[in-house]
């Protein structure tokens, strides 16, 4: 038979966490409704369960030893996991609710757009979004699933395909009108502004075209919203995914600063942990998402 899993008793458990956040043994009594006695013994009772000393004792007064604050925050976040489940079945049994971190640029431009069609289809289905510029670990935060840039190489996860990004070099006319631009290598005499979550971005570019001379360092922005506006205003040409240089391209607040979409190596996804998509509201998330990503144009050549 397999080993039983160690799961100390979620009194037990609790105490701890409550002792690491709010520093006395009086303070976890009054928030969990014990006497200070009954909560020294839910401690020595973890710790005679796991035998380890989790509180160096000096009178009345508990101090957390450093592994056992480690493993409260551990708890902590656990507990919180199952407060959330268990307040999202308290509310919609059926598992109607969705917590999506999203790419804010992209999720504003490309997924909320699309977003009435689904709730139309579901209205028992509330999506709740935060957005998130980097990865981050499922077990900590709080999220169903996740859209992210990049590859199909989340560890952990089970994946769908929403698009492959194309991007188009844009700038502003009156620098275009300053500069004479007849090959993708004279771009690297402008200034190229960069988006810290594509670090090669313009490296990758000229390369596609052919272009190995080494990329001068620019202004770096953290968003496509600032680096959008900064290329409006003059600063610099932009690499932006088509979605985002469509709008300004139509005004002529951008125009192209040579050739066209350029295929990139990444792609956006939809992530989820595995085996979450049995949620009901998961499934049938990732179902829609499937048919609007049928709908995306092929890659230019």
């Amino acid at each position: 038979m397999p080993p039983r899993r160690l799961l100390p008793p979620l009194s037990m458990l609790s105490a701890l966490e409550s002792l690491d956040r709010l520093g006395s043994v009086t303070a976890v009594a009054a928030e969990l409704a014990l006497t200070q006695s009954a909560v020294s013994r839910q401690l020595q009772g973890l710790e005679a369960l796991l035998g380890v000393t989790l509180a160096e004792r000096a009178g009345n007064r508990l101090t957390l030893t450093p592994a056992a604050r480690g493993y409260a925050a551990d708890i902590r976040a656990a507990l919180d996991r199952i407060a959330q489940a268990s307040q999202r079945i308290r509310v919609i049994p059926d598992g109607g609710a969705l917590h999506l971190a999203i790419l804010p640029t992209f999720g504003m431009r490309w997924l909320v757009p699309r977003l009435p069609r689904f709730t139309e289809a579901n209205p028992d289905i509330t999506v709740h979004m935060a957005t998130r510029l980097s990865r981050f670990d499922f077990t900590r935060e709080p999220f169903d699933a996740a859209i992210h840039y990049g590859h199909d190489d989340w560890l952990g996860c089970d994946h769908l395909k929403l698009r492959d990004e194309v991007v188009i070099p844009v700038c502003a006319p009156s620098l275009l009108a300053r500069h004479s631009v007849a090959r993708p290598e004279d771009l690297l005499a402008l200034p190229l502004l960069q988006i810290a979550t594509r670090p090669r971005a313009w490296a990758d570019w000229l390369a596609h075209w052919g272009v190995t001379a080494p990329v001068p360092r620019g202004m770096v922005h953290d968003q496509f919203a600032t680096i959008t506006q900064a290329a409006i205003h003059g600063l610099g040409v932009a690499l932006l995914p088509d979605y985002l240089a469509e709008a300004p391209l139509a005004q002529d607040a951008l125009v192209p600063a040579w050739g066209g979409a350029t295929p990139t190596i990444g792609a956006y996804w939809l992530v989820w942990p595995e085996g979450r998509d049995t949620q009901p509201a998961l499934r049938r998330f990732r179902d829609w998402l499937a048919v609007e990503a049928e709908g995306e144009p092929p890659l230019p050549r």
